[in-house]
């Protein structure tokens, strides 16, 4: 589980914050940034990380296109 380290902080720019993240995150593997994706995604949208709700398929339809 990912905790959040209130003692760590280091004043910088948004300039400098975007830098650092964007290397830190270029040294992770994909399937790392998938699963941290999806863990915030979990967090954003409410739903337990191991169980993310399924597409509502009726939704979306598909049709010929007129040529």
């Amino acid at each position: 589980m990912y905790r959040l380290d209130r003692t760590a902080f280091k004043g910088q720019t948004a300039e400098e914050a975007s830098k650092s993240h964007a290397e830190y995150y270029r040294t992770l593997t994909s399937q790392e940034r998938l699963r941290i994706a999806n863990y915030l995604n979990s967090i954003a949208y409410n739903f337990p990380e191991e169980n993310p709700p399924r597409m509502d398929k009726t939704k979306f339809g598909v049709r010929a296109r007129n040529k």
